[in-house]
């Protein structure tokens, strides 16, 4: 079950509150203190591939969409 799919059954359960409590307690996704679902792109939300240096908290894919305009220059 992935961390989308955990919601759904809210509105069948949202007339039995016992259940309810007990469904979020067991399925909602836990939170990370490490590893890598713990730094998210600000941009688009991707785990992978993540530019912490400097503070840019980018992907790589938005960081090169992005660069330019951020200051960088390309060098050969």
């Amino acid at each position: 079950m992935t961390t989308s799919d955990y919601t759904k059954l809210f509105k069948q359960l949202k007339a039995k509150p016992v259940k309810l409590a007990k469904y979020k307690k067991h399925n909602s996704p836990k939170k990370r203190k490490t590893g890598k679902n713990t730094k998210h792109c600000e941009r688009c939300g991707r785990t992978g591939a993540h530019i912490d240096k400097y503070g840019l908290n980018l992907c790589r894919q938005c960081f090169r969409e992005t660069a330019t305009e951020l200051g960088f220059k390309k060098y050969r």
